[in-house]
């Protein structure tokens, strides 16, 4: 082998990378994301089709 193994660039200094690795530490993982559903949906902006009220595309009858 003679390729020379490259060495790892060093990443400069966050601040804020820092204090979240503390606070990993101290506190632990944050929790998972929870999805949270929609209180107030939005109506539909097109009126069903003919085709979809007499049945022949969709089961809305």
């Amino acid at each position: 082998m003679n390729a020379i193994m490259r060495k790892k660039k060093k990443r400069p200094f966050r601040a804020v990378q820092a204090v979240k690795e503390l606070a990993r530490e101290r506190l632990g993982a944050p929790p998972a994301e929870k999805v949270v559903p929609q209180k107030k949906r939005k109506a539909e902006k097109h009126r069903p089709t003919l085709g979809k009220l007499l049945g022949e595309d969709g089961d809305l009858t």
